[in-house]
Parts: C-alpha cells; sequence; structure tokens
C-alpha cells in the first residue's frame, strides 16, 4: 500500500483564489492549483528561500517540496500558455497555527499566542472582533488588532487587544487558529479568507459594523445582526491589476 500523503504546513492561505483571462468567455476549463503548490512558489520564487529551507518551513522533505514546486510551475505554464483561467484550491495541508516547537525559519510569532491562548475551559466560547478605535474595523484582510472575547455562562468573561504583527489576508486564519479562536465578527471579507477560516472550523459573521463591545453583547443574547454573504468591497470585482477574487473553497484536504 503507498504512504499516506503527510500534511504540508502553509503559513499564508492565498488572498486571491481565481485568475482569470482578459478574454472571460473562452469557456476553457482552469488550471487548478493546489494550496500547498501555491506555498511552494510563494516560499520559493516570491520569498527566494532555498528548496532545502522551504521543505524545512513546510515539514516535508526536501525531494517532496520539489515535486509540489515542479508541478506547481507546469501548471503555471499551462495556465499562461493556453490561456486558461487559474484556480487555487485543495491538497493536502495545514495551516500554521505555531502549535510546532520548530516553524519554520526562525520564530514564528504563532507560538507565542498558542502558548498564551491554547488552554481555555471546553464550556468557553471565544470571539474574535476587528478592531479599530472600539468599532469593527471593516477590511478583515488589513486588520492590525483583534479585540477577544470569552463568553461563558451567557456572559463575557474577559476580553482583551490582541496586535496582528502586521499579518495580511493569508496569514490571519493562522493567527486566529492560534488564538483558539471559535467565531470571528467582522465587516467584510474575502472569499479566500473565508475559506480559510472554513478550514479551521471558524464560524464568519460578516458585513456587522458598529461599536466592537455592543455588538458582541448582541451577539451574546443572540441579537447579532449579520450578513451571510459578506464580502470586502473589492471582492467579485476587478482589481487594478486586473485579476479577480475567486469564491471557492479549498477542497477536501485530509489534514484536520
Amino acid at each position: 500500500m503507498p504512504r499516506p500523503t503527510k500534511c504540508r504546513k502553509v503559513c499564508h492561505f492565498p488572498e486571491v483564489l481565481e485568475f482569470l483571462p482578459s478574454e472571460e468567455k473562452s469557456g476553457k476549463e482552469p488550471v487548478l492549483l493546489n494550496i500547498d503548490e501555491y506555498e511552494t512558489i510563494r516560499l520559493l520564487d516570491k520569498e527566494k528561500y532555498s528548496q532545502e529551507q522551504c521543505a524545512k518551513f513546510m515539514q516535508i522533505s526536501r525531494t517532496t517540496a520539489q515535486r509540489i514546486y515542479e508541478n506547481a510551475r507546469a501548471k503555471l505554464a499551462e495556465a499562461i500558455v493556453e490561456g486558461r483561467p487559474l484556480r487555487i484550491e485543495g491538497g493536502d495541508f495545514t495551516i500554521c497555527d505555531g502549535k510546532n516547537s520548530v516553524c519554520g525559519l526562525g520564530c514564528c510569532y504563532k507560538q507565542e499566542f498558542y502558548k498564551k491562548y491554547a488552554k481555555k475551559g471546553e464550556d468557553i466560547m471565544r470571539v474574535a472582533v476587528t478592531y479599530e478605535n472600539g468599532q469593527i474595523f471593516q477590511h478583515f484582510g488589513h486588520t492590525e488588532t483583534f479585540k477577544i472575547y470569552d463568553i461563558q455562562d451567557g456572559k463575557i468573561t474577559k476580553s482583551e487587544l490582541v496586535d496582528t504583527n502586521g499579518s495580511g489576508h493569508g496569514a490571519l486564519a493562522g493567527v486566529l487558529n492560534a488564538l483558539n479562536v471559535d467565531a470571528l465578527i467582522c465587516g467584510g471579507i474575502g472569499g479566500g479568507a473565508q475559506s480559510a477560516l472554513a478550514a479551521e472550523n471558524i464560524k464568519v459573521y460578516g458585513g456587522v459594523s458598529g461599536d466592537a463591545d455592543t455588538t458582541v453583547e448582541a451577539f451574546v443574547k443572540g441579537n447579532l445582526n449579520y450578513d451571510p454573504d459578506a464580502k470586502c468591497d473589492h471582492h467579485d470585482h476587478q482589481h487594478e491589476d486586473g485579476h479577480t477574487c475567486g469564491e471557492h473553497g479549498c477542497g477536501n484536504h485530509g489534514c484536520h
């Protein structure tokens, strides 16, 4: 029997899940790039890591990292040369949450979050809110601060502000996972972020605005008004550089 596929650690979930040629009505089948394949492109081509460093970061062997990277480059070439859409989804991966003692190269700030927030009672629900000046910040991917609330027996028992360390769209799901969050309340949120949070079993309540504390009080009482179809203002529309934000899920990966 073949050996089971080892999960590949992914630190940054892709912000954009689909790229389309300018002739969107071509009707061509999309090329599917897995999340772990995307991560090798990010690490090797953008971050300029060596294959050894990439393998260590993703916690796989160097030969596995090389094979994944070669597959990814072939798919990118196929999409570009044949003018086909490129969709990022699926794969065998787990999002970095700081649980591993050796996390890539150097210190991982998620480790500190995990050490501090991993332990909580089973009867405690932890809710994160995108936060700025007392209000719910409206763009999830640019969130600099989360306010974390612990809820127990229908009451808010604790709240705390947490700096996201400058994390962008792709890393914020891992931050929330390291914080041991059960639910997120936010304004706009893109498809990639929603997929990443769904992969971590974090419930999203989007399209919310107003005072953060008042909003969480309403959530506790079951009176929260939110939009289950909330998106970032720029999502589902063409970006200035010509690509579009996809709304496809991350696939049925088997690492959770």
